[in-house]
């Protein structure tokens, strides 16, 4: 366990130093990005060695893996973040963990949501919602990777608004695999920045951006993201099963 313990510090260190080096460069300060460690396919042991390190933000991107993870690790000040799909059979239990879902891009999605939060007494404490922006998408499409094409942001938004329990809390991307945005993560992100601008003049309080991954959190920090979603930086590449 010592010696995962000093994996994660040196990952963590590099990690951080890295959004330091890029928030210098944008001529950002360093509290203007939040980074979330997203702790996929590891176990609840590593949660608890990062929350000694620090980390107060987390992300699972299934609920299957996150449901029992955040319970035992319910006695730690971490904030969970759910950032896969999700299917509107699994919100019942992701309103009981949760402080952010990242993938809304349906207006189904926010029926069920507020349903569920609504049920688990979260009216006071509402769930906050980002908007996943699908940048390959066409106009009132979907992405391959799921996402609500550019055009549909502020109509969903208007719909988490209304909707008891929930609220817009900004938008989220991952870099697109095809289309004009393919290949291209700092235009993407760019992209993204001018939807959220259009976005929070509607919603002010929107005003979270989602945006980079291990491999290209450089280019979110540039273009003006909130938040990195950091798994494999910190926690390594973990072999496939099988």
């Amino acid at each position: 366990m010592t010696d995962r313990r000093t994996q994660l510090a040196d990952n963590l260190a590099r990690v951080e130093e890295r959004i330091s080096a890029a928030c210098a460069a944008a001529g950002r300060q360093r509290d203007e990005v939040t980074l979330i460690v997203v702790t996929k396919t590891y176990p609840a042991s590593d949660v608890r060695l990062l929350a000694e390190l620090g980390v107060r933000q987390v992300a699972e991107n299934r609920d299957q893996d996150a449901a029992p993870k955040a319970a035992e690790c319910s006695d730690l000040p971490l904030t969970w973040h759910f950032v896969g799909q999700l299917q509107t059979n699994k919100v019942r239990s992701v309103v009981n963990y949760a402080g952010l879902v990242h993938s809304i891009d349906r207006n189904r999605l926010v029926t069920a949501l507020s349903a569920a939060a609504v049920k688990a007494g979260r009216v006071e404490r509402e769930l906050g919602c980002l908007i996943q922006v699908a940048l390959d998408a066409e106009s009132g499409g979907r992405g391959e990777r799921g996402g609500v094409a550019p055009d549909g942001v502020l109509g969903l938004a208007d719909e988490i608004a209304k909707a008891e329990g929930l609220r817009p809390a900004g938008l989220m991307t991952v870099a697109p695999l095809v289309g004009p945005y393919a290949g291209r993560p700092r235009a993407a992100f760019d992209r993204l920045m001018e939807i959220s601008t259009h976005l929070r003049a509607a919603h002010p309080a929107a005003n979270m951006v989602s945006a980079g991954m291990s491999a290209d959190l450089e280019d979110a920090v540039a273009a003006g993201a909130t938040h990195v979603r950091v798994g494999s930086a910190v926690l390594g590449v973990r072999p496939r099963l099988g």
